[in-house]
């Protein structure tokens, strides 16, 4: 992989709007998808005969989320008493079948999938947890560390892929700086490929947490990749990526272009983008009054599908009809967005490249 690298969500193998195609016409390098979704649609028995790259046909990275995330909220959203214990997270499906989703279930499939980059089960730290309540994720996130660092080296040693899969654990412990050192270290001490910056990254104040952020840098051994998971504001990205870290994803560019939200260089072209200005994007709503007769494209500053064939006037009214390509333009858009800032960051830690 070339860092930094943005992946978009594909959460149940698809980018909602765009097919592989699509998504590899932006530019972009990876996907994430979720294993507990895919576990949940498809299951096991479907990806033994295909990987998941074979099955959307996509030939870039891949990196497959631990699913905790999901499983946890969607237990804690049916009130279920001891929902999440050491063993694991007991949820219901849509069937009322009860599924004990454990470390060893989640790494397991993960190499079902095939994907390049995979991540071990957590136990997220909910924003507003008391010390105590985080304590307690940061001693289950860590428990769980050590088991699907067990299975992964189990399943190594039936893995016929070409390259070893990466395993990133997570750093949990919300606001207590004390607990995410105490995580970090305990995760150094089991041995990753990188750490993850899990949990809520948005402090009591409403400011992105560059104090954990920082923990996790620093704490993190020599050659250790950093992962700012579901970090998704390209300002975010920007300061993470001047604290080291080389991985993100997010949900964020491709539902914001769902939303009638495109993201838009503050710059006549690519060549004049400049990410360090302290404001350098702007937001575009294309169905505002005074773009129907607006002839130029969206940018210029952007070499896209949508910026190099349609003017502003034309992607207006295909929002006004609620013509459907309409979302497809605007996704694509912003991933390209997406690609591009990570190339002009890429730039920076790699000037001669």
């Amino acid at each position: 992989m070339k860092y930094p690298i943005f992946f978009p969500d594909a959460t149940r193998a698809v980018v909602k709007t765009l097919d592989s195609t699509d998504i590899g016409s932006t530019k972009t390098e990876g996907i994430l998808v979720n294993t507990y979704h895919l576990y949940r649609d498809l299951g096991r028995t479907f990806f033994k005969k295909r990987s998941v790259a074979e099955f959307m046909k996509w030939d870039g990275h891949i990196v497959s989320d631990s699913g905790g995330f999901q499983v946890m909220s969607i237990a804690k959203k049916q009130s279920r008493k001891n929902a999440v214990t050491n063993a694991g997270v007991r949820f219901k499906t849509d069937k009322g079948k009860t599924i004990l989703f454990t470390p060893k279930m989640s790494i397991d499939f993960q190499f079902l999938l095939g994907t390049d980059l995979m991540v071990v089960l957590d136990d997220f730290t909910p924003p507003g947890a008391s010390y105590n309540e985080a304590k307690d994720t940061v001693e289950r996130t860590i428990l769980w560390a050590e088991k699907c660092k067990r299975v992964y080296g189990k399943n190594l040693k039936n893995h016929k892929g070409k390259k070893r899969p990466l395993l990133i654990g997570v750093v949990q412990g919300g606001e207590y700086l004390d607990l995410r050192r105490k995580c970090t270290r305990a995760l150094a001490e089991i041995g990753f490929d990188g750490f993850g910056y899990g949990g809520w990254p948005i402090d009591s104040k409403g400011n992105f947490n560059y104090e954990v952020a920082k923990i996790i840098a620093d704490e993190a051994p020599d050659n250790y990749l950093l992962y700012g998971l579901g970090i998704g504001k390209p300002e975010e990205i920007r300061g993470c990526v001047s604290l080291g870290y080389h991985i993100f994803d997010c949900v964020l560019p491709t539902r914001d272009a769902r939303h009638k939200r495109l993201y838009v260089y503050d710059a006549k072209s690519i060549d004049d983008i400049n990410v360090r200005a302290q404001k350098f994007y702007s937001y575009y709503v294309p169905n505002k009054q005074k773009y129907f007769k607006d002839d130029r494209p969206v940018s210029t500053a952007c070499d896209c599908l949508l910026c190099t064939n349609y003017s502003r006037a034309y992607f207006a009214h295909l929002w006004r009809i609620k013509e459907s390509s309409a979302l497809r333009l605007a996704t694509i858009h912003n991933l390209r967005f997406y690609s591009l800032l990570m190339e002009k960051l890429g730039e920076e830690l790699h000037p001669s490249s």
